[in-house]
């Protein structure tokens, strides 16, 4: 078993709806974690729709897409939080409008950049949310083309946890996500929510 995650980041880094994607992922009947960030949300009415289809589990992806830190790392050139305050700022406003949207508090948070430190661990635990981290980066950030994620994430194997980005339509996630799991499912490999 392995999970499919698709990041929806929104904001100056693109704030797009790759509909190609989630319809590959429908037509395949591979269930999917959504990390939503708000930013994206805000911009794109498709939404309660992705919310209301259970082949899809939503989940956080952050309110202003910052790395989680309590000292003001960076990571990727993004400036990330800069105390606990900062933190909880990116983790709870998102939080209440996924709640809002799905009916029930998302399960899991993964920062932008999925740069989380120890303390930021810490405060997500106590908030009742589990930090969620990936094993292969399939898209590289949206960056890659098809052929290249298709390579990627064709080496999923069972537990990995794959990540692709949904804010880019005109990239090659879609094409490469249609080589790649034609080739798992092929291959004997099932997807699932992350457990």
């Amino acid at each position: 078993m392995s999970d499919a995650k698709v990041l929806f980041c929104g904001g100056p880094g693109g704030s797009g709806y790759d509909q190609a994607l989630t319809d590959t992922l429908r037509q395949r009947h591979v269930p999917a974690t959504l990390f939503l960030n708000s930013r994206w949300i805000t911009a794109n009415p498709a939404t309660r729709q992705l919310a209301a289809d259970p082949l899809f589990d939503i989940a956080n992806h952050g309110t202003s897409h910052k790395p989680l830190s309590t000292t003001g790392n960076t990571a990727y050139g993004i400036p990330g939080t800069r105390n606990a305050g900062e933190v909880y700022d990116e983790i709870m406003p998102n939080d209440g409008v996924l709640s809002g949207i799905t009916g029930k508090r998302p399960r899991y948070f993964r920062p932008g950049t999925a740069y989380m430190d120890d303390v930021a661990v810490d405060i997500l635990n106590a908030l009742g949310v589990k930090p969620a981290g990936f094993s292969i980066n399939g898209d590289g950030g949206a960056t890659y083309p098809a052929a290249v994620l298709a390579k990627e994430v064709g080496r999923a194997r069972a537990g990995d946890v794959v990540i692709c980005h949904g804010n880019h339509p005109n990239g090659g996630t879609a094409d490469g996500m249609k080589q790649a799991l034609d080739k798992l499912v092929a291959a004997g490999l099932s997807f699932t929510h992350l457990p």
